[in-house]
């Protein structure tokens, strides 16, 4: 069972991507509920710098694994990032753009809305 539906603005919350389709139960949107221990909740925009921090750190997203159905992510993909990698790239500085009105509210629990402003892509949401 999911959790509401909420972004870290206080309105509905907006789906991220559908190609590729993300979100832990890849409906499109980053919502979470208790199965989700990650935490995908920042809808993010891909880049290179993050890709290749997230590979250096043992989650490599760039390589496609058609055994599950994955085709890998490029600079430019949008994807529900874990809130704490999310935080974690901040602090090492290579964190992504983001996307306010598609990040879910839960995502307050470990990132402070202040960090997400920074990388917002749509402040005026």
């Amino acid at each position: 069972m999911k959790e509401a539906s909420v972004n870290v603005l206080g309105g509905a919350l907006v789906t991220c991507s559908t190609a590729p389709v993300t979100g832990f139960f890849r409906n499109g949107c980053c919502d979470t509920g208790p199965m989700d221990r990650g935490l995908h909740t920042v809808c993010a925009i891909m880049t290179d710098d993050f890709l290749a921090m997230s590979k250096y750190l043992g989650n490599d997203l760039s390589t496609p694994r058609p055994e599950f159905g994955f085709a890998g992510l490029k600079a430019g993909d949008q994807w529900c990032l874990c809130a704490a990698r999310f935080l974690q790239a901040h602090q090492e500085g290579a964190a992504p753009k983001v996307r306010l009105a598609a990040t879910h509210i839960r995502t307050l629990d470990i990132v402070p809305l202040s960090i997400l402003r920074d990388y917002a892509i749509d402040l005026d949401a």
